[in-house]
């Protein structure tokens, strides 16, 4: 993945759709949830884009 290549997290293996409204998607990598997008909150909070991306096998 290059340096400035977009993250698809509905894209990537760990990503999730929970029940919770308040925080309908999550990261079974980084084990969160949240009501942003997931690889958002990890560039957020460590400054870091996420290095646990791996795309789904179709």
């Amino acid at each position: 993945m290059s340096k400035n290549e977009r993250i698809y997290c509905q894209k990537c293996r760990y990503f999730y759709v929970t029940w919770n409204k308040k925080y309908p998607r999550g990261c079974k990598a980084y084990g969160f949830k949240t009501g942003g997008i997931p690889s958002a909150v990890v560039l957020r909070t460590t400054g870091n884009k996420c290095v646990c991306y791996q795309e789904k096998k179709p």
